[in-house]
């Protein structure tokens, strides 16, 4: 009998736990799950860097924004962007993209970090679609790794702007929470036009280091450096401010300049918000 009475208490013990236990997920368990940074939206806008955090399944999430590029020597270019993620699973999301391209027909759009358009070329650009893949374990841990798969779809967009061929790429999103409400942010990613050997060897790296810091509660900054390219890198940076009301909600503005390459000089401005709704878990 002495011998059977530690096992009916760790049995008993057990039985009183495990309800417990199992009312919480993983990341719940997390003493980090109630930090802002993991709370607070995370939108994968402004800048280049997108952020490696996966929406929860029944999560949505708009993001849209302006920018105005305006080269040395060039007529400027104006566009919008507007991102819809759908979380769906555990550790994944969906996710569409849908540019516009704005300006009057024959206006003339070269530059660097803007793409060389026809003079007809305005109006929606080509539909891309893709989805994010969680890599790292737990939601709410402070180093996160993410895998992002996309492709802009052939024969979509206005036919200045459409193309014959998709464009896949990919990218590692790595970050690194800083305390409770800051975050070192990486990209590292490959684009191409087309499936081909021939197109994957004209293909463009990117690589991007961002860092988004807390002024105060409801407002933060956000600085980015970036480079793009293959052959010749074109290299800038970005910085910028956001306010977030509450939550599920952020507004940003961004200003940026290209450093080097093709676009060296040229600058750009912009403005944008997120918006994530939906009912399962916070």
């Amino acid at each position: 009998m002495p011998k059977t009475t530690p096992l009916v208490l760790a049995a008993l013990l057990a039985g009183r736990l495990t309800p417990a236990l199992a009312q919480n997920t993983p990341d719940e368990n997390n003493p980090n799950f109630d930090a802002p940074f993991v709370q607070h939206v995370r939108p994968d806008r402004p800048g280049q860097t997108i952020t490696a955090g996966v929406l929860r399944a029944g999560k949505f999430q708009l993001e849209t924004g302006v920018q105005r590029y305006a080269p040395r020597l060039d007529a400027g270019l104006s566009s919008s962007t507007a991102t819809l993620r759908i979380g769906f699973f555990n550790s994944m999301e969906f996710r569409v993209t849908q540019p516009y391209v704005y300006g009057a027909p024959g206006t003339r759009t070269l530059g660097g970090e803007a793409p060389a358009l026809r003079p007809d070329s305005v109006g929606w650009a080509p539909l891309t679609v893709g989805t994010k893949l969680m890599l790292t374990p737990d939601r709410a841990s402070r180093f996160q790794a993410s895998l992002l798969v996309e492709a802009a779809l052939p024969n979509t967009g206005s036919a200045g702007l459409r193309t014959g061929k998709i464009a896949p790429g990919g990218r590692l999103l790595l970050s690194q929470q800083i305390g409770r409400r800051a975050a070192l942010e990486g990209n590292f990613g490959f684009t191409q036009y087309g499936l081909t050997a021939a197109d994957i060897s004209r293909g463009q790296y990117l690589g991007s280091l961002a860092l988004t810091a807390p002024i105060s509660d409801n407002a933060g900054y956000f600085v980015e450096a970036y480079g793009r390219g293959r052959d010749q890198f074109t290299t800038a940076g970005t910085a910028g401010l956001y306010y977030r009301p509450w939550t599920g909600l952020r507004f940003d503005a961004t200003v940026g300049r290209v450093l080097g390459g093709l676009g060296a000089g040229a600058t750009t401005v912009g403005a944008g918000l997120a918006l994530r709704l939906g009912s399962n878990g916070r």
